[in-house]
C-alpha cells in the first residue's frame, strides 16, 4: 500500500480554528451524518449513546445531540435516527429532542423484531416458499413500520426540527433523488412534508417494503406528489449531501453562520457514522455473478438477501466517504473529519433484517467494540477502512469531538 493511498489523520496547527476576534457567535460549522442500514442502525445509534454520555459529562443530564450540530443528515434507518434525534417532544413547552440517544437504542431493541418479522414456514421448510414471495411482492408489508413512526411524530413538520436536518429519499416516478432539507423551507415550501412521511419514504427499501406515496399542499393552493423509496438508492451515506445542502445556504445566506466562504470546509467539524457492511466476505464473486440474470440479482441463494440493494448500499456509501476523505486532506484538516464504520461483517449481523433479540445484541456489541477500536480511514486502492498507524481509539476521537463541540456551543451562547 502506497503511503498516500489511506487517507490518514495528522496533527496541523492550522486547524485549531480559534479565531477570538470573529465579531459573529462560532468557530465551526458541524455536521453529523448517519448511514442507512435497517436493523445495523444499532451500530451507529450505540456510538451516538456514548457521544451524548460525553455531552453530558461536559454540560449536564440534558445535554441532547440535536444542541451541538448544525445539521444532522441521515438516510433510511439513519433517517428515522436523525428525526427522533431532532424532533421536538410534544410533553411540555420546553422543546426538547423526542428522543435521547440511548433511547433510540431501545427503541430498536424494543420495535426491530416486530418491524423485521421472521416467517416461521420459509426458509426452514421450503426455500421455494421464499422464492415465490420474492416475486408475490416485498418481504414486509411495513405496516408495522408505518403506524409506529405516524405514532412516534404525529403531525410534525419538518420545518419544526429542533436543528437542521437533511434526509435523501429518491422519487421512483421522476427516476430522481429527493432531498428533503431543513435549508429549502422557504424556497420550496411544498416539500415541507410531515416527519412521519418523510422517514417510511426514506426507509422503503426495494424488495422489502413497499414504495411510499404521499401529497403536499400549500396555502396558494399548490399541490406537489412524492412517490418515494430508499434513500440508499442515492446517498446511502448522506455526508455530502448534508455538506451540500450547508454550502448551498451559506451562498445564498439562508443559513446565519458566521462569516464563512462556501467552500471553506476547512471550518466543518463532520461525524460521519456507517452501519457496517460485510465488503470484507466478499460474498459476491464475477464467477458466479457473471451467470445471474434477473433473479439471482435480487434473490441470492434461497436466503432472500438482495444482491443488487448490497451493491448501491455499497456503492453510494464508499463514494461519498472517499470524496469527503480526499476533500479534508487537501484542505489540511484531516482531524474535522471522522468516520466510524466496521466492513468486516459476517452472517446475520451483515443482515439488513436480522432482527432476533440474539442478532441485536450483537450488533449493539459491534458498536461497543468500534468505539475501541483505532481510527481508520479508508483505503483508496482497495476501498477497505485500514487503522491508520499511531491513531487514537475512536473513542478517545469522540471525545475530543465532544470536547469541542461543547467549546463550540459555549462560544455561541457567549456571545
Amino acid at each position: 500500500m502506497s503511503e498516500d493511498s489511506q487517507i490518514c489523520s495528522a496533527s496541523d496547527s492550522n486547524n485549531n480554528n480559534n479565531n477570538t476576534s470573529n465579531p459573529f457567535p462560532g468557530n465551526l460549522v458541524t455536521v453529523l451524518s448517519i448511514d442507512g442500514g435497517g436493523v445495523r442502525g444499532l451500530i451507529p445509534a450505540t456510538i451516538l449513546a456514548f457521544l451524548e454520555s460525553k455531552l453530558q459529562e461536559l454540560d449536564g443530564a440534558d445535554a441532547r445531540i440535536a444542541d451541538y450540530f448544525d445539521v444532522i443528515a441521515g438516510t433510511s434507518t439513519g433517517g428515522l435516527i436523525t428525526a427522533m434525534l431532532a424532533a421536538p417532544s410534544k410533553d411540555g413547552g420546553d422543546r426538547r429532542p423526542l428522543f435521547s440517544a440511548k433511547e433510540i437504542v431501545d427503541f430498536y431493541l424494543d420495535n426491530c423484531s416486530k418491524i423485521f418479522p421472521r416467517r416461521r414456514n420459509a426458509c426452514i421448510l421450503n426455500p421455494l416458499l421464499n422464492l415465490i414471495a420474492a416475486f408475490a411482492g416485498p418481504k414486509y408489508d411495513g405496516e408495522y413500520l408505518r403506524s409506529k413512526i405516524r405514532e412516534l411524530f404525529g403531525d410534525t413538520k419538518l420545518s419544526e426540527t429542533l436543528t437542521n436536518v437533511v434526509i435523501p429519499a429518491f422519487d421512483i416516478k421522476f427516476l430522481h433523488p429527493t432531498i428533503f432539507s431543513s435549508f429549502e423551507m422557504k424556497s420550496e415550501p411544498l416539500k415541507d412534508a410531515m416527519l412521519s412521511d418523510i422517514c417510511i419514504g426514506t426507509s422503503a427499501t426495494p424488495t422489502y417494503f413497499p414504495a411510499h406515496y404521499f401529497a403536499t399542499e400549500d396555502e396558494s393552493g399548490g399541490r406537489r406528489e412524492f412517490n418515494l423509496v430508499d434513500g440508499g438508492v442515492a446517498a446511502n451515506n448522506p455526508t455530502l449531501a448534508a455538506m451540500s445542502q450547508l454550502t448551498k445556504a451559506i451562498s445564498s445566506r439562508k443559513a446565519d453562520f458566521f462569516p464563512i466562504r462556501p467552500t471553506d470546509y476547512g471550518k466543518f467539524l463532520v461525524i460521519s457514522l456507517g452501519a457496517g457492511s460485510n465488503k470484507q466476505e466478499k460474498r459476491y464473486s464475477v464467477k458466479e455473478s457473471s451467470r445471474w440474470g434477473v433473479l439471482a440479482w435480487l434473490y441470492d441463494k434461497g436466503t432472500m438477501a438482495a444482491p443488487i440493494v448490497d451493491v448501491y448500499h455499497e456503492a453510494s456509501a464508499d463514494m461519498v466517504d472517499v470524496h469527503a476523505a480526499v476533500v479534508f486532506q487537501a484542505l489540511h484538516s484531516q482531524d474535522n473529519y471522522l468516520r466510524i464504520q466496521d466492513d468486516t461483517l459476517k452472517g446475520n449481523v451483515a443482515s439488513l433484517d436480522a432482527s432476533s433479540k440474539e442478532n441485536l445484541g450483537n450488533l449493539m456489541e459491534i458498536g461497543n467494540n468500534l468505539l475501541k477500536k483505532r481510527v481508520s480511514r479508508v483505503n483508496l486502492e482497495n476501498g477497505m477502512y485500514e487503522p491508520c498507524a499511531g491513531e487514537e481509539t475512536n473513542e478517545e476521537v469522540l471525545a475530543n469531538f465532544a470536547q469541542r463541540l461543547s467549546d463550540e456551543r459555549r462560544l455561541r451562547n457567549s456571545k
